[in-house]
């Protein structure tokens, strides 16, 4: 496709509505027919759609690129929402995204470098080990021996960036229009998140403030940065060898304890979100890797939130309540964070939410497909009688973590025993901390990294 019809907002609107509609369309006409069928032949014919769904929003994401590639990455991550199929078929966007070809990037990395490639590193690996939506990493020699990964932003990113949120305002103006959730503060969240991608230098200071934060963990590991290398659109950072977490299988071949790198996981966002309001916003899996000594390898810091003081408390507030099955403080909580429902003397949706989060954090839930479906759709009836009218933009990164490791919990969390140590019991350890908390002594540089076998290190 031409880079100049791919960034033209009628043509991607269009493609995205299309795609939309087909799929639509097919679930309506199959519902339609659902009487004339016997049990087995619906299932076997939805089974279908879902697959032939899900491999046309692989194929319109890998045409359209930028923001839409993020999206599929988000529905493949999600498991415990969507079908299967879907899950199978669009998790591959998470490490299979084709690579933009390196006529095309050697002198746009030329240009940000301001010379040859030649000038800055001994080596530089023409094939990426990884590409994503809007950037592919490289990895590199610097001329003083170290291995480095480049992080290339694609020359057009910026620009379907400001398309892509545009079709995702008139998006979002339409689903409100049926939808029991307020998502313009999801809207204006991304509009004021997603751009920052795209800029290596706020990324590179984010990874930097995180790692100080994180620093005093040695079962944590945050690339540390080249500064010297590091413009506006490139990121050179320490490359850092790992397996990707949801790999049990490769965990445990190189020694790795997964019923000790999941519960991990989980501290760090808990720590991360509930004791320094600073957070890494982006936890699929292909940013979160497995290292030697059960250790936490944290890729990709391009969304990143940091919340207020405030916030924070009344997050926590609400996490405790939940675990603890506070109705009550859950209520006081959720109205803290600045949620409002349409019939502020019902609370019912609010509990509703409890119960849902509690169901979502048990890995007993992912076993039963049906019971998975049945807590979703109990959480939804609950809004539909009792919709929410307000709704903070620090509430949506903080909820897209809690997504993204249920995501999580649906692909590992039922493969492992995680009874001492599963997501309640860590999120109320950091929940529980009195308010006065201070952040651990800064270290500047973070741990130092070991090897394995499977190298891997990932874009945005």
């Amino acid at each position: 496709m031409l880079p100049g019809l791919r960034e033209n907002r009628v043509f991607r609107f269009t493609h995205a509505a299309t795609t939309a509609a087909r799929i639509l369309s097919g679930y309506k006409l199959l519902a339609m027919r659902k009487k004339g069928m016997s049990p087995e032949e619906y299932d076997r014919r939805l089974r279908d759609h879902h697959r032939r769904s899900a491999q046309r929003i692989y194929r319109a994401v890998l045409r359209l690129q930028g923001l839409m590639i993020k999206i599929g990455q988000t529905i493949g991550s999600r498991p415990d929402v969507f079908p299967e199929e879907y899950a199978s078929v669009l998790s591959l966007l998470q490490d299979k995204v084709p690579p933009h070809p390196w006529n095309e990037m050697k002198p746009h990395i030329e240009r940000e470098l301001g010379g040859p490639i030649a000038s800055v590193f001994a080596e530089f690996d023409r094939k990426p080990v990884a590409a994503a939506s809007l950037a592919q990493v490289y990895k590199a020699k610097l001329k003083d021996g170290r291995q480095v990964a480049v992080k290339v932003v694609y020359p057009n990113s910026p620009r379907l960036v400001r398309t892509d949120l545009r079709i995702l305002r008139g998006m979002i103006w339409l689903e409100s229009r049926f939808s029991n959730y307020p998502l313009e503060p999801v809207y204006q969240e991304l509009a004021a998140n997603v751009p920052l991608e795209v800029d290596m230098l706020h990324e590179a200071e984010a990874m930097k403030a995180i790692a100080s934060t994180l620093a005093y963990r040695d079962d944590v590991v945050i690339p540390g940065i080249v500064e010297e290398h590091t413009s506006k659109r490139i990121l050179t950072m320490e490359y850092i060898d790992g397996i990707k977490i949801t790999n049990l299988d490769g965990l445990r071949a190189a020694g790795i304890d997964t019923e000790v790198l999941f519960p991990l996981l989980v501290e760090v966002y808990m720590e991360q979100i509930m004791r320094h309001g600073h957070f890494h916003a982006d936890p699929h899996p292909g940013n979160l890797l497995g290292l030697p000594g059960n250790r936490l390898g944290l890729l990709d810091f391009g969304l990143t939130k940091k919340i207020t003081d405030d916030f924070r408390e009344a997050f926590k507030l609400t996490t405790r309540s939940m675990f603890t099955g506070d109705n009550e403080g859950l209520v006081r909580g959720l109205k803290a964070q600045g949620m409002r429902l349409k019939n502020e003397a019902d609370d019912a949706s609010f509990v509703a939410s409890g119960e849902f989060f509690r169901a979502m954090s048990d890995p007993e839930t992912y076993k039963d497909k049906e019971i998975v479906q049945a807590v979703n759709e109990a959480w939804g009836e609950a809004f539909k009688k009792n919709p929410l009218v307000d709704m903070p933009g620090d509430m949506t990164l903080a909820m897209r973590v809690f997504f993204l490791l249920f995501g999580l919990g649906a692909t590992v969390g039922s493969n492992l025993d995680l009874q001492e140590n599963n997501i309640p019991q860590i999120a109320l350890k950091y929940a529980q901390e009195p308010e006065t908390v201070v952040n651990p002594p800064a270290v500047q540089q973070p741990a130092k990294v070991g090897a394995t076998a499977d190298a891997r290190s990932t874009a945005a």
